[in-house]
């Protein structure tokens, strides 16, 4: 994710950013049979949100990301979890061929991706997976809802609205999460060798107080348009006029895996 992604937006992330319900977790070490003597990969981990969880299933799991900071948060949110089954591995997708010299080949039973994967070169990335998946572990490619300003309510219209007056520009991208790209993703996986590819998912509703609102919003901004320290108050009144004065706001979120399986 590079520099982007560091000092007070990974603070931001680590704090703000939506975790993972247990069933999804659950949904996950049913497809892979993930058990007690696996070793898992988490690509593009950021602060740990889906790493942490993961690693009670497991023996073991590699959270990998290119921001120091966010694995720094991430390092500190295992520590105060009492979380010591995680090797933090400063890297990202380009780093992956080489863990088959390190771990040797099917030597994972799964590899996951969030959001972070409209940032990388995908087609590459499951390439080079498929030769360290063990036989009937696989890849997950996991989107943890639609951002905050593209969700399909007032609110979440408004919050659209008022951002790109802000920045002056069009919001336009989901982040990977649209139909489209996981279409692309889909096909991708298939390319690369993958079999049974598939979509689960998991929906639910969380209500977001205005802080929470805000902190989502900073966690996802990166540093080329994260508003300075002086700038904040500002923005935050900005947001706040373009949402209207409620004190809570309902987002649907629906955490997807698209799976592929390893032969």
């Amino acid at each position: 994710m590079g520099s982007d992604w560091a000092g007070e937006v990974a603070g931001f992330y680590a704090r703000f950013r939506r975790g993972y319900p247990p069933e999804f977790i659950d949904l996950l070490a049913k497809s892979f049979g993930l058990g007690a003597e696996d070793v898992v990969l988490d690509v593009g981990c950021g602060t740990g949100q889906l790493t942490l969880p993961l690693a009670s299933r497991v023996r073991g799991v590699v959270g990998m990301d290119p921001e120091p900071d966010m694995l720094a948060a991430a390092r500190a949110a295992a520590a105060d979890r009492g979380v010591a089954n995680i090797a933090w591995a400063l890297g990202g997708s380009d780093d992956v061929p080489a863990l088959a010299a390190v771990l040797g080949e099917r030597s994972l039973a799964a590899l996951t991706t969030g959001n972070a994967i409209h940032l990388i070169r995908h087609e590459e990335l499951f390439s080079a997976a498929l030769p360290l998946l063990r036989p009937g572990g696989g890849l997950a490619v996991v989107a943890n809802g639609t951002p905050l300003w593209r969700q399909p309510a007032p609110w979440s219209r408004a919050l659209r609205q008022g951002l790109e007056q802000w920045l002056d520009t069009s919001l336009v991208s989901c982040c990977g999460t649209d139909a489209a790209a996981r279409e692309r993703y889909r096909d991708a996986l298939i390319a690369a060798g993958f079999t049974r590819v598939h979509e689960q998912a998991f929906d639910y509703s969380a209500d977001l107080g205005f802080d929470e609102l805000i902190g989502g919003v900073y966690s996802a901004m990166g540093g080329s348009s994260f508003p300075s320290p002086d700038q904040r108050a500002a923005f935050e009144e900005h947001i706040r006029r373009a949402v209207g004065p409620a004190d809570q706001f309902t987002e649907h979120v629906r955490v997807a895996a698209l799976i592929g399986h390893a032969a």
